[in-house]
C-alpha cells in the first residue's frame, strides 16, 4: 500500500474521545434534561415490557398447579388483556423517547454542523490546502451523516438495550438469587467481547475515515483540474492514485468488518453459553422445589428476551465506534476556533511570525517577511513594505516573483514564515479566480454587505459600468436583480463575472482592496472596460494592484517590482522610468508591444 494513500501527516487535526465527549456535553447545554428524561422514558418502557414474561410465568405455576378450575381459568384468560396492555404501554414509551431523544439530539448535530463550517469558513487558505480540501469535505459530508445515524437511531435505541439488561438482571435476582448468578456468570463473557473489540476498533474506524478524507481529497483534485489532466495527459497517473486511495479504504473496511464479524460471533458464543447456564440453574432449582416451573420459565423468558437486545446492542456499538472516530474529526476542526487547535503551529515553527488586524484606516506594513510553503524553498525573502492610508500601490514583476503570495499574506489568507504583517480589519481580495455562487444577482452583490438596498445595488453597477448587466438579465431592474445566477441559472461571460467582482467589492466597501490580477481573464475588447472599474472600485481606499498590464501600474501612486522573492524597485512610474533601472526596461518593452499591436 502506498504511504501517500494513507498519509494523515498534514491533514487537519483530530480530537481525543475524551475531548469529543465534553465538547458535545457543552453543546448540548440546557437541553441536557430533555435527555435525561427521555432516558427514563426508555427506562419505564424496558421495565414495562418485563410484565409479558412475569405474567406467563404465573399462567405456567397455575396450570402446573393442577389447580386450572373453571375461576381460575377465568383469572388465566384476564392475563391477556394485563399483557397487551403492557405491550402498548411500552410501544407507546418507547416512541415517546426516541422522539424526545431524537429532537434533543438533532437540535445537538445542527450545533455541531454550525460550528464545523464557521470554523471551516474561517481557516487559512494554506491551511486547507495543506490538508486537502477532500480531508475538509469529507468531515462536512461523510462524517456528519455518519454522526446523524448514530445520534438520531442509534443513542435512544442504546439507552433502552442498557435499561432492558439491568432490568433484566434486577428481575432474575427477584425471582431467585441463584437465577441471578446464573447470568452473572456470562458478564465475564461478554466484557471479554468487548473489550477485544474496543481495544482494536476505534483505531480501525478512525484510519478508515481517514482513508476517505484521502480519497476524497484525491478524487476532488482530479476532477477540479480535469481539464489541466486532460491537456497534460496525466490521467493514468490520476487513475492510479485514486485507485490506490480507494483501495486503502477498502482495506481498512475490511479490516474493521473483519473485527465486527468476530464480536459478532463472540456474542453468539456468549449468549449460547448463559442459556445453557440459566436452563441447568432453573432445572436443579425445581427439581429441589427451591422455585417454582413458573418462575424458572419467567427466568428462560426474560434472557430469551435479551437475544434481540444483546444483537442490537453488537451492531449499535459498531455504529457509535465509527461515529466517534467521525466525531472526533469534527471536534478537531470546531476546536481549532476556540485556539484548543493551533491552525498554525504545524505550519510555521518560527514564533517570531504573526499577521494582526488593525482598525480601518490604519496603514498596511510588512516587515521582514519571509514565507515558504510546505517543502519548498522561500517564496518571498526579507520583505519590507509600508503603504500609508488612502495610498494606491502597484505590484509587478515576472511570473513567480512573490506578487500573489505578498497579496495572499497582506489579506491574511497565508501566515508568514517569518516577519509581521499588519493590515486593516476591513480587508478584501478580488483574484483572478472569480466565483459565482448559485443565487440571485441580489445575493451575489450583497455577500459583503448584507444591508444593501436595491437602490444602493443599482447605484453601484451604474457608477462601476455594469449597468448594461442589467438591462441583459431582465426587462427592468427589480427583476435583473432576481436573475438566478450561478451552474443552474444565467451564465455569465469571464468578463462579466469579474465586473461583477469588482462591483460586490465597490458595494461592501473595505478600508483596504487588493486586486491580484482581477481583470487578467477580460480579453482586450474588455481591458478598457474593466480597468474602468478597478479605478473606480479604488477610489478613496488604500488599494494594491497585482498588476500583469503595466498601463494598470502607471495610474497608482507608486509601483514595487518584485523579482525572486524581493522587492528591488519602489517608486512612481516616472521615477522608476527616470532611474533606468528593470521597470524602465519593462515599461519600454511593454510599450513598443502595444505599439506593434496597434499598428
Amino acid at each position: 500500500m502506498s504511504a501517500t494513500a494513507t498519509d494523515t501527516s498534514n491533514r487537519l487535526p483530530v480530537a481525543t474521545g475524551r475531548r469529543a465527549t465534553a465538547a458535545v456535553w457543552d453543546a448540548l447545554g440546557e437541553r441536557r434534561w430533555l435527555l435525561i428524561i427521555a432516558s427514563l422514558i426508555s427506562a419505564g418502557a424496558a421495565a414495562l415490557e418485563l410484565v409479558t414474561p412475569v405474567l406467563l410465568g404465573d399462567i405456567v405455576d397455575v396450570v402446573d398447579s393442577g389447580s386450572a378450575d373453571s375461576g381460575s381459568a377465568t383469572s388465566i384468560w384476564l392475563y391477556g388483556p394485563g399483557i397487551a396492555v403492557a405491550v402498548i404501554a411500552a410501544a407507546v414509551l418507547g416512541v415517546l423517547g426516541v422522539l424526545l431523544a431524537a429532537r434533543v439530539l438533532e437540535r445537538l448535530l445542527a450545533t455541531l454542523r454550525e460550528q464545523l463550517v464557521s470554523t471551516a469558513l474561517a481557516l487559512p487558505q494554506e491551511r486547507v490546502e495543506r490538508s486537502g480540501t477532500g480531508d475538509l469535505i469529507s468531515r462536512a459530508s461523510d462524517d456528519v451523516a455518519q454522526v446523524s445515524e448514530a445520534l438520531s437511531q442509534v443513542l435512544p435505541t442504546l439507552s433502552r438495550t442498557v435499561f432492558t439488561i439491568l432490568l433484566t438482571l434486577i428481575g432474575l435476582f427477584a425471582l431467585d438469587w441463584r437465577l441471578g448468578l446464573a447470568f452473572l456468570v456470562g458478564v465475564p463473557l461478554y466484557w471479554l467481547a468487548l473489550r477485544s473489540y474496543i481495544r482494536l476498533a476505534p483505531a480501525l474506524y478512525a484510519a478508515e475515515r481517514a482513508a476517505f478524507g484521502s480519497h476524497a481529497h484525491h478524487l476532488l483534485s482530479a476532477l477540479k483540474g480535469l481539464e489541466t489532466v486532460l491537456a497534460f495527459r496525466q490521467s493514468g497517473w490520476h487513475n492510479t492514485r485514486i485507485a490506490m486511495s480507494s483501495w486503502a479504504v477498502a482495506t481498512w473496511a475490511l479490516r474493521a468488518r473483519t473485527v465486527q464479524t468476530m464480536f459478532s460471533w463472540r456474542i453468539d458464543l456468549s449468549f449460547a453459553a448463559v442459556i445453557s447456564v440459566v436452563l441447568a440453574t432453573g432445572f436443579l432449582l425445581v427439581d429441589a422445589d427451591l422455585v417454582t416451573l413458573g418462575a424458572a420459565t419467567t427466568a428462560v423468558l426474560f434472557f430469551l428476551r435479551l437475544q434481540g437486545p444483546l444483537r442490537g446492542l453488537m451492531i449499535e456499538i459498531d455504529t457509535l465506534q465509527a461515529a466517534a472516530a467521525s466525531l472526533t474529526r469534527i471536534i478537531g476542526v470546531t476546536d481549532m476556533a476556540t485556539g484548543r487547535q493551533n491552525a498554525a503551529s504545524d505550519a510555521a515553527s518560527d514564533t517570531a511570525s504573526d499577521t494582526a488586524t488593525a482598525p480601518d484606516g490604519t496603514a498596511v506594513t510588512v516587515e521582514n517577511v519571509r514565507f515558504a510553503y510546505q517543502d519548498g524553498g522561500d517564496v518571498l525573502q526579507d520583505v519590507t513594505l509600508h503603504i500609508d492610508t488612502g495610498e494606491r500601490i502597484a505590484v509587478v514583476g515576472t511570473s513567480g516573483a512573490g506578487r500573489t503570495t505578498l497579496a495572499a499574506l497582506v489579506a491574511g489568507i497565508l501566515t508568514p514564515s517569518a516577519g509581521h504583517v499588519q493590515a486593516p480589519e476591513s480587508t478584501m481580495l478580488v483574484s483572478q479566480e472569480t466565483h459565482i455562487f448559485a443565487g440571485t444577482l441580489r445575493e451575489n452583490l450583497t455577500l459583503g454587505a448584507p444591508g444593501a438596498t436595491d437602490d444602493d445595488l443599482v447605484a453601484a453597477m451604474t457608477r462601476i459600468g455594469a449597468a448594461d448587466l442589467l438591462d441583459e438579465l431582465g426587462t427592468d431592474t427589480a427583476s435583473g436583480l432576481d436573475t438566478v445566477l450561478g451552474p443552474q441559472g444565467r451564465p455569465l461571460t469571464a468578463a462579466q463575472e469579474q465586473h461583477l467582482a469588482l462591483t460586490r467589492l465597490l458595494i461592501a466597501d473595505p478600508a483596504l482592496a487588493i486586486l491580484d490580477e482581477a481583470t487578467a481573464e477580460a480579453g482586450s475588447s474588455h481591458a478598457a472596460t474593466l480597468d474602468h472599474a478597478a479605478d473606480v472600485a479604488l477610489q478613496h481606499r488604500t488599494g494594491i494592484v497585482i498588476a500583469h498590464r503595466l498601463s494598470q501600474a502607471v495610474i497608482c501612486d507608486r509601483i514595487v517590482l518584485m523579482e525572486h522573492g524581493r522587492i528591488v524597485e519602489s517608486g512612481s512610474h516616472d521615477q522608476l522610468v527616470a532611474a533606468g533601472g528593470r521597470y524602465a526596461v519593462l515599461w519600454q518593452a511593454w510599450s513598443e508591444n502595444q505599439s506593434a499591436h496597434r499598428s
